[in-house]
C-alpha cells in the first residue's frame, strides 16, 4: 500500500490530536540523543511502524549514508538507511507519532512535501523536532536545553521545562521546511535541543538522554523511571578521569563554568570564548572521539 513516496504498513491509523517527535540525522542529533531518546518512548509505548519511504535512494546517496550488513539468526541481511514512521496509541490524548528522519542529499523539497502530506493525513496537531548538538558548556553543570515554540503557549510551557528560547541564526536544514508548512496548516511547532559539552565527544551520551528525557516526562505526564538519571551521571563521571588527566584542561574548565553561572544570572547572550579555548576545547573532543567503526562486509 502506497502513500506518496511512503510504503504503509496497513492503512493509517485513526489517532487522537497526534503530536509528533522527530529527531533528524545526523544534523542535530549528536550523541544520539534524539534517537535514543525516541527509542526508548518506542518500547515503552509499544509504538508500531506504520509507514518507511518506498524508495529511499530518491532522497539518499548511498555512498554517504551507508547500508549496513547485518546477519541475524544465521541469515545475513542489508539494513537500508531509510525515514520511518512510528505510532504509539495512550489511552488519552495525545497519541504520538515517532519520526526518524534523515537529511535529504536530493530533491529536498519534494522529501518535505511528502513529510507534510503524510502528518496532514495523519491529522498531526503538533510537530516537535528534538535532539542535541555541541556546545562550549562545562559537564560539571545541569545541561542546558534550548528550542523554538510558534505559540506565546508554547513558548511559555518551553519555559516551564527549563527550555530558553533560541536566537539561532545560520547555517540549517531543509527539513525546518517541515515545521514552518505544519505551522502554516495550523499546527502548533517546538524545538528541544540539548547543549552537550564539546570536549566530551561519546556515541551514546547518556546525560544528554536524560535531559531530553526529563523535558519529554513532564510534557507528556510519563513515568520518571524512563528518564535514567544515574546512567548519565555515571558516564559523565568516568568521563572526568579523562578530562583531568588532560594537559591543561583544568583551568580552562574553570573559564566555562564562570560562563556558564554568568549566563544563568544574565539575560544578555554569552561573550564568545577566546579563539585560543575554542580551538583547545575541539582539539580534546577530536582526541576523545571513539575509533570510527569497520564498515561494511564486502
Amino acid at each position: 500500500m502506497r502513500q506518496d513516496q511512503f510504503e504503509l504498513t496497513g492503512p493509517l491509523p485513526e489517532l487522537k490530536e497526534p503530536h509528533v517527535l522527530a529527531v533528524l540525522r545526523p544534523w542535530i542529533d549528536v550523541g544520539n540523543v534524539g534517537s535514543l531518546a525516541l527509542s526508548r518512548l518506542e518500547r515503552h509505548l509499544r509504538a508500531t511502524e506504520v509507514a518507511r519511504l518506498s524508495r529511499p535512494g530518491y532522497f539518499y546517496d548511498f555512498t554517504r549514508y551507508r547500508p549496513r550488513s547485518l546477519i541475524q539468526e544465521g541469515v545475513r541481511k542489508l539494513s537500508v538507511p531509510n525515514t520511518i514512521i512510528r505510532c504509539a496509541v495512550r489511552p488519552d490524548a495525545p497519541d504520538l507519532v515517532f519520526i526518524h528522519l534523515l537529511e535529504p542529499h536530493l530533491y529536498g523539497e519534494d522529501y518535505v512535501e511528502t513529510l507534510v502530506d503524510m502528518l496532514q493525513k495523519l491529522g498531526v496537531k503538533r510537530y516537535s523536532l528534538v535532539g542535541a548538538f555541541y556546545d562550549m558548556v562545562p559537564h560539571t553543570r545541569p545541561l542546558l536545553m534550548s528550542g523554538l515554540a510558534s505559540t506565546p503557549q508554547g513558548i511559555e510551557e518551553n519555559r516551564s521545562l527549563g527550555v530558553r528560547q533560541s536566537t539561532y541564526e545560520g547555517p540549517t536544514t531543509i527539513t525546518y521546511l517541515i515545521a514552518q508548512q505544519m505551522g502554516r496548516l495550523g499546527a502548533d511547532t517546538r524545538t528541544f535541543l540539548v547543549h552537550l559539552p564539546q570536549y566530551l565527544q561519546v556515541d551514546e551520551d547518556f546525560q544528554g538522554t536524560a535531559r531530553l528525557m526529563q523535558a519529554l516526562c513532564n510534557l507528556y505526564q510519563l513515568p520518571d523511571w524512563l528518564i535514567e538519571p544515574d546512567r548519565g551521571k555515571e558516564q559523565y563521571a568516568n568521563l572526568e578521569k579523562t578530562v583531568n588527566e588532560t594537559s591543561g584542561a583544568a583551568p580552562l574548565l574553570q573559564q566555562l563554568e564562570e560562563r556558564y553561572d554568568r549566563e544563568q544570572q544574565e539575560s544578555e547572550p554569552p561573550p564568545t570564548l577566546p579563539s585560543n579555548i575554542e580551538q583547545f576545547l575541539e582539539d580534546v573532543g577530536r582526541n576523545l572521539e571513539p575509533p570510527p567503526e569497520p564498515g561494511p562486509d564486502p
